[in-house]
């Protein structure tokens, strides 16, 4: 058997090990609760103390609801006063697509109660697809109150639907002043990510997008205000706490009149075209007109998709502003710069020229349509006599004659609050040699001379031309109203001023081109000049057999009034309007006598407008709602859920009709011209003069021979005694707009 190992007894613990084993437990225990509530102290001190300010704003936000107020826009008046865009109240609605749950519920209870077209329902859920975080997404706009109310007392059911009142841009003359004032519309996500503006994101803020409203957005947008609203836990409002009124933006008074911008944009009616009326006591711009146009208002409230792709269809192009980025040949209408210019170089203004109805240049004929027989300046600005100045052009080459209508402001950019403008070119010998590496030949100088060829210009820049003809001063153009100091005096005699000014007075008040636009006021009398530029190089019996619209001449007309004592002066250029003397002139004609007549040009006006279906707003209304009716509703849903116009499209769009009219236009001038199809101004009466002797050719003796036409072998001055500009005078425009305006060196005159 096997001893069992007796066990050891077992260690008695005394009460003092005993004692100690639980004090240590109870040490460390006590010592973890220690730590705890440490931490927790000092939680509670740092959420206490040192973040105070930001629970107790966390607190008063449960509390409070802070919420801005939209500022209210600065109007923009005319020199007078008078609004042409301000502020009306309105109520809206839209969706925050990050608040949105349930949105097919959402949409559908809004479809009932705003009673939205299947079309708009594409368009919204549409933009909600493509809408990112926060960015309002307009539903309804200018809805009546009783429709607001009712969507505000169901926002609790309409998760993510904001009803709001807020201020809406309104422009009262509608599309007369779209090109001018331009419009507004909301920010975009692109926007906003570069500024991170909360203003941005709210529902109704409107900023500046085109025009005016663009370019002046930082002085009209103004400073939002604020209201504090006590709240209960769900949100409901209890009182009203505290209010911070916004502080509208700054109103902008400019040198447009508004009566006459109004009536410019309507006389000009059916045609395409622009006009252009300038001050020549300062520069103000009293009108720029461009048509057809655009209603801002309804970019402001948002354009639709079928009416935006109406307006790109349009072949007259109602998104560009032609009064700035058109782009012309300015035909005749330069003839009288080329006549100062000339003077400038010693032509004696007295001098006769022969006109047999052309000018032979080598084998290739240079016709004028009239046979005006002898003619000298005054009376060839009057009749616009081809022949005379091509001779002139001939004898003093154009880079003389380029200077000096660079000096009246053709081919420059002026300091304008436009978002963009078109200088134009006024070529030379060196600009064709840098753009189309060859050498200026003298039919260069013909075509050139005439205001064909390779010249273009704006409207802009020949209301200039005339407004510094007119008063003798380097006038620069001017919107912004305020006080500026006289413009300096052209480096110009002011009796060479008063020839071409007395060629300009005969064109309409004597047996001119435009003797049908004389105006019917006592007192009163307009000097112009017509012109009539090719847009294509047709031969002359084929361009009046084109129908095509796109095909005929442009018609043109620079003017100032009254011709003894010029206050205003401008210029109009109607597109295919045929002629200067049948399309402008009547208008400048009637523009002149709404500033010193209106009630007689209104009643004008009224009288025309009853033949053209009503003013301009009523027009376009019945325009688009035929187009609309034109389309099936099939293609209306399918174009309106393309969503909303985004403002990269219509930037894009934009810029290429900008850029088509800019190559069309450099196409047309860039062809050499053919001598058999060149024409003169059309205005040009085409039977012979009585005096005008019989139509016979003379033998030349080379291509580049001059004909024979002057009676004078010995040009001398007026007898006032003014002697050419010398070449080392500084100009007084060289550098107007930073562009050097310097005259190539003239030959010295005998005297």
């Amino acid at each position: 058997m096997k001893r069992k190992r007796a066990r050891k007894p077992s260690r008695a613990l005394t009460e003092n090990q005993q004692s100690f084993t639980f004090s240590r437990r109870s040490f460390f225990l006590g010592g973890v609760q220690l730590g705890i509530g440490g931490l927790l102290a000092a939680r509670m001190g740092w959420i206490a103390i040192a973040q105070n300010e930001k629970y107790a704003l966390q607190a008063e936000s449960n509390r409070v609801n802070l919420s801005l107020m939209l500022p209210r826009r600065g109007w923009i008046v005319d020199r007078n006063g008078l609004p042409l865009a301000t502020n009306k109240t309105s109520f809206r609605v839209d969706i925050i697509p990050e608040r949105l749950t349930n949105s097919d519920a959402v949409l559908g209870q809004l479809q009932t109660l705003l009673t939205l077209p299947d079309t708009e329902l594409a368009r919204i859920k549409t933009d909600i697809k493509k809408a990112s975080g926060f960015q309002p997404i307009m539903v309804a706009e200018n809805i009546s109150y009783e429709t607001f109310a009712a969507v505000s007392i169901r926002t609790n059911d309409l998760r993510g639907v904001v009803p709001s009142q807020f201020f809406t841009r309104f422009y009262p003359d509608g599309p007369s002043v779209g090109h001018l004032c331009g419009y507004v519309g909301a920010a975009s996500s692109k926007q906003y990510e570069e500024t991170k503006n909360p203003l941005l994101i709210m529902p109704g803020f409107k900023i500046g997008k085109e025009g005016l409203e663009k370019v002046l957005d930082p002085n009209l947008r103004g400073t939002p205000g604020a209201r504090r609203t006590e709240v209960m836990a769900n949100g409901r409002p209890i009182r009203e706490l505290e209010t911070t009124p916004d502080k509208p933006g700054q109103p902008m008074k400019l040198t447009i009149d508004a009566g006459l911008q109004a009536y410019t944009s309507r006389r000009i009616g059916m045609q395409s075209g622009a006009a252009v009326v300038i001050d020549c006591t300062n520069g103000g711009i009293l009108a720029m007109s461009s048509m057809p146009s655009f209603d801002p208002n309804n970019f402001s409230d948002g354009i639709g998709r079928l009416e935006w792709k109406m307006m790109q269809e349009d072949e007259q192009k109602p998104m560009l502003n032609k009064a700035v980025q058109g782009l012309y040949p300015p035909g005749s209408t330069v003839k009288p710069a080329a006549a100062l210019a000339a003077l400038m170089m010693g032509v004696d203004p007295d001098e006769t020229i022969y006109c047999g109805g052309g000018y032979m240049l080598g084998g290739r004929r240079f016709r004028c349509l009239g046979h005006h027989g002898p003619i000298n300046m005054r009376n060839a600005i009057m009749k616009s006599c081809n022949t005379y100045f091509y001779t002139i052009a001939h004898r003093l080459g154009y880079d003389n004659i380029a200077a000096y209508a660079r000096m009246l402001g053709m081919g420059q950019r002026f300091d304008l609050p436009v978002p963009s403008q078109y200088f134009g070119t006024v070529p030379d010998s060196g600009w064709l040699k840098k753009k189309h590496k060859r050498d200026w030949g003298v039919f260069d100088s013909l075509n050139a001379t005439i205001g064909q060829g390779y010249v273009q210009t704006s409207p802009l820049q020949l209301a200039v031309l005339a407004a510094r003809i007119a008063s003798g001063r380097a006038i620069i153009p001017r919107l912004i109203h305020g006080n500026h100091p006289p413009d300096p005096l052209l480096n110009v005699p002011p009796e060479y001023l008063q020839i071409v000014r007395e060629g300009m007075d005969r064109v309409v008040n004597a047996n001119g081109t435009a003797v049908r636009s004389r105006l019917n006021i006592p007192g009163v009398q307009m000097a112009g000049k017509t012109g009539t530029a090719q847009v294509r190089g047709l031969p002359t019996d084929k361009r009046r057999a084109a129908n095509t619209g796109k095909y005929r001449d442009h018609g043109l007309f620079v003017f100032f009034a009254p011709s003894d004592a010029p206050r205003y002066a401008g210029a109009v250029v109607i597109e295919h309007g045929m002629g200067g003397a049948k399309a402008a002139a009547p208008v400048a004609k009637d523009m002149m006598t709404y500033l010193f007549e209106p009630e007689r040009a209104m009643a004008t006006l009224q009288s025309l407008e009853a033949a053209w279906g009503g003013d301009p707003g009523e027009r376009l209304r019945r325009k688009t709602e035929a187009y609309m009716a034109a389309n099936d509703p099939a293609f209306a849903k399918q174009v309106a859920a393309e969503g909303s116009v985004e403002d990269e499209e219509l930037a894009k769009k934009k810029a290429e009709e900008e850029a088509k009219k800019k190559a069309e236009e450099e196409n047309a001038t860039s062809a050499e011209v053919d001598a058999e199809r060149e024409g003169a101004d059309s205005d040009t009466p085409e039977k012979p003069e009585p005096d005008a002797k019989p139509k016979t050719e003379k033998p030349r003796s080379g291509r580049n021979s001059v004909e024979p036409n002057s009676t004078s072998t010995k040009p001398t001055p007026p007898s006032s005694g003014a002697t050419p500009v010398p070449t080392t005078e500084p100009n007084p425009l060289d550098k107007l707009n930073g562009e050097t305006l310097t005259p190539q060196a003239p030959p010295v005159v005998p005297q």
